[in-house]
């Protein structure tokens, strides 16, 4: 028994180690800067237009991810069809593949490829311009989503889809009147966290859309452009703004995991 309380105390321990440092490691943000350079960096024009970018690109993103990731996950959670397993490790590919290499990826792909030269033969340019931004952040967050997806959808009883069959429902309207509703809390949470990425995102970023000042500067590219200026006070309030919506993330994905 006192070997059993010792090792769980060890375990504790090491846990308020770990929690500990990221605390104060996270706590510096708000802790080293002068709350008037913070008031005014947040006012700033080139914070304002990185600010605006990284919402209106990350909002169009997580919706796009959304989009695909509600009937990847569900096709992943329920049918079996050939090389499954394949279309599941390629899928999750991204999240093991650091940010760098899959924007390299994605560069080489939309650029001097057959896909790139037919997307800019339609008008459409995705390397180095803001649509390039969307793209970046659309293939970082899409596996988390889809994952978030299929474990909200592998939760959900089959019966109960069943049952909407066997009443003469088809397959699309059993997945729109009780799948979807029963997984709104899955839904939320993968739109958080999808948002959250795409925000965050910044290697992909900056290998397909470029690191353009006033022009695809996102906020994590604007800390990182700041901080090789030597612009501290900058880059200390775009990692502020940065932390607060992965604090929000997090906390929104608590609450909707709670519900599942």
């Amino acid at each position: 028994m006192r070997q059993v309380s010792l090792f769980r105390a060890v375990l504790v321990f090491l846990s308020f180690l770990i929690t500990g440092t990221l605390l104060l490691a996270i706590g510096s943000f708000f802790m080293v800067p002068s709350w008037s350079v913070v008031w005014e960096n947040l006012q700033s024009p080139e914070l304002l237009f990185s600010l605006r970018l990284s919402l209106w690109t990350g909002a169009l993103s997580t919706v796009l991810v959304m989009l695909f990731a509600l009937p990847v996950g569900y096709t992943l959670s329920r049918f079996d069809f050939p090389f499954k397993g394949c279309v599941k490790a390629i899928v999750d590919l991204p999240v093991a593949f650091p940010e760098l290499v899959l924007g390299l990826c994605l560069l080489l792909c939309f650029g001097q490829s057959f896909l790139g030269k037919w997307l800019q033969s339609m008008g459409i340019h995705v390397v180095f311009t803001q649509t390039g931004i969307v793209v970046a952040q659309f293939f970082t967050a899409l596996p988390y989503a889809i994952r978030i997806m299929k474990s909200t959808y592998d939760y959900i009883n089959p019966r109960l889809e069943f049952v909407s069959r066997s009443l003469g429902y088809s397959l699309f309207e059993t997945y729109v009147n009780v799948t979807l509703p029963l997984a709104k809390s899955g839904i939320m949470a993968a739109t958080v966290i999808a948002f959250a990425r795409c925000i965050g995102t910044f290697g992909t970023v900056l290998i397909l859309a470029g690191g353009s000042a006033g022009k695809t500067d996102t906020l994590p590219i604007t800390l990182y452009l700041n901080i090789s200026y030597g612009n501290m006070g900058m880059a200390l309030t775009c990692g502020i703004i940065l932390t607060i919506v992965s604090f929000l993330a997090i906390f929104v994905f608590e609450k909707a995991e709670a519900g599942l």
